[in-house]
């Protein structure tokens, strides 16, 4: 067994970074292809989530996988590979397969003790099954992952440590009220109809919302979703279908909105969102400008858009950012920072208003902000503006939840007065102050016990060929010599011949019974792999036979297995 796991997720990465590198249907089925089709690796699954990425592969090498499966990574994903691997992370063998297990109980999702990744990982396997990309060993993990995932879930508490990411970003939203109390009553508008946006709508109507609308690209999913929801004898809600150019006017109406599609760019823009609040409030929308800290570094606000000289395209500049600020210079390399840094030195920013940072103090921002770069390459991207620290800020006429990613409402909605919007980023930043069940500790204990029996099963696994090669060749022995004595005592009647066969028969299974039943035990330990090489070297076993024996296995397991 040689598994090999590289990938990314909200533990190593920005949101910013894991909404670029998000993979579509299509990529994913690209991806897994060309994987399969490279040298080091014969097998491959892709497992990607709103907040992961992950490619699996039996390879042959590990270096070689390594930097084989980074670079389609990056290929695919479309961010460069020097920016992708400071993000990447590497699991090999038995701490791929802790990692998948772990993965598969919510151990480490977003929000611990989901158990909405079992279905993904499902549908990552029927993907490989479709693409023939999966064969023995992928089969194996991803079924077995499955089942511990299962048992996880059966055996302890773990659910009571999390929630779907649909409940948390409701609780989110709900921001302390209970959830059923905040929703009564509400209008909601869920946009997407697949497997995200489906809990979405279900988890509204349980929680009381009195009507839901869903609109999808292709009305006839928003039309059966809504006849789904219909149709419950769980909840009261009315529920319908719109097209999507139906979502501005439907926004004026709704007082929640909940957004996942597979699009690649904004569903809902900060223009769109600003609008829908005019509508229903008939005021204005203001804008909330950002003083929070971010990462533990000062985030001013100033003045953006005239200053001479600035080294920083000021039409791309966020409004409500210093152009001297972090979200200013965000995804700036060192050597333009350092441009950044000098400019900022000159003193040619007038700071308008008492209070405001002076030139000195953004000097000195900037150059933590390079020092962070020289030593991670670039600064991450952070798009997220938190409200100004002490400001009151309007109670929320419009509620926006985006589990997309890449994101589908615009970030730039978390500035707009009136609007609270819980996404993926403030989802990360929720969860991780989130307490964990002692139930974990126990599913711990479930993920170590699981991944060493899997181990035992591979490599008993791995000598069977060479056993079954072995009691191959010691059978044709037998029948050689039985057919050399049929020679040479041609006056045997055929109970003797009989006798003899039995008698020949019990002494080669009682040679053979213990040393193959001991080598299975042995080979299951770690370490045994070499006990397939000992039987092979020992009796002088031809490989191609061994080989044979092995594609035996495999097409048979291809026949019982699944769909």
């Amino acid at each position: 067994m040689s598994l090999l796991v590289v990938g990314l997720s909200h533990r190593s990465a920005p949101v910013s970074v894991l909404e670029r590198a998000a993979l579509t249907t299509d990529a994913q089925v690209k991806l897994v292809q060309d994987t399969v089709a490279a040298e080091p690796a014969a097998e491959a699954a892709v497992l990607a989530t709103c907040n992961r990425i992950e490619l699996y592969a039996d390879v042959d090498k590990f270096h070689a996988g390594v930097a084989e499966l980074s670079t389609l990574l990056a290929q695919h994903s479309g961010v460069g590979l020097d920016e992708l691997t400071p993000h990447l992370y590497v699991h090999y063998e038995d701490r791929a397969v802790h990692h998948l297990f772990s993965v598969a109980c919510g151990l480490d999702s977003m929000v611990v003790g989901e158990g909405q990744i079992l279905g993904q990982i499902k549908d990552s396997l029927a993907l490989g099954q479709e693409l023939h990309s999966v064969g023995r060993l992928m089969n194996d993990l991803f079924q077995q992952g499955l089942r511990v995932g299962k048992r996880a879930h059966s055996e302890t508490g773990i659910d009571r440590a999390g929630q779907s990411l649909v409940t948390f970003g409701l609780a989110q939203l709900a921001a302390g009220t209970d959830v059923e109390t905040w929703a009564k009553g509400r209008k909601a508008l869920v946009i997407g109809a697949g497997s995200m946006s489906s809990l979405a709508a279900a988890t509204l109507a349980r929680a009381g919302v009195a009507e839901i609308v869903v609109a999808n690209r292709t009305y006839a999913r928003a039309e059966r979703l809504a006849q789904i929801l219909n149709d419950s004898d769980d909840t009261d809600v009315v529920a319908r279908a719109v097209p999507m150019d139906s979502v501005p006017v439907e926004l004026t109406r709704a007082d929640v909105a909940v957004s996942c599609t597979g699009a690649t760019g904004l569903v809902l823009t900060a223009d769109a969102i600003a609008a829908a609040v005019e509508g229903r409030t008939g005021a204005p929308v203001t804008e909330i400008a950002d003083d929070r800290p971010a990462h533990g570094i000062p985030r001013p606000a100033g003045p953006v858009g005239n200053d001479e000289n600035c080294p920083l395209d000021l039409t791309a500049a966020q409004s409500g950012f210093s152009v001297m600020g972090e979200a200013a210079v965000a995804g700036m390399a060192a050597a333009e920072l350092e441009q950044h840094a000098a400019w900022v030195d000159n003193g040619t920013v007038d700071i308008r208003e008492a209070g405001r940072r002076t030139p000195e103090a953004e000097a000195e921002l900037i150059d933590a902000l390079a020092a962070t770069a020289a030593r991670v390459g670039r600064i991450p991207e952070l798009r997220r503006p938190e409200p100004v620290a002490g400001f009151d800020r309007p109670a929320p006429e419009l509620f926006l939840l985006d589990l997309a990613m890449p994101r589908d409402i615009d970030a730039a909605a978390h500035r707009l007065a009136g609007v609270r919007l819980v996404d993926i980023e403030s989802l990360a930043e929720a969860s991780a102050d989130a307490p964990m069940a002692a139930d974990v500790d126990q599913v711990r204990r479930i993920v170590a016990d699981e991944v060493a029996a899997f181990g035992a099963a591979q490599r008993a696994a791995h000598i069977t060929p060479t056993v079954v090669a072995l009691r191959t060749m010691a059978a044709d022995v037998m029948a050689g010599e039985i057919a050399r004595l049929d020679g040479r005592l041609p006056d045997l009647d055929e109970r003797q011949r009989g006798e003899i066969r039995q008698a020949v028969h019990r002494v080669v299974d009682k040679l053979l019974h213990a040393p193959t039943v001991r080598v299975k035990q042995l080979a299951a330990e770690p370490g045994g792999a070499g006990y397939a090489d000992a039987l092979r070297t020992l009796f002088d076993l031809d490989p191609e036979t061994v080989a044979s024996v092995s594609r035996a296995v495999d097409s048979t397991d291809k026949k019982d297995r699944p769909e």
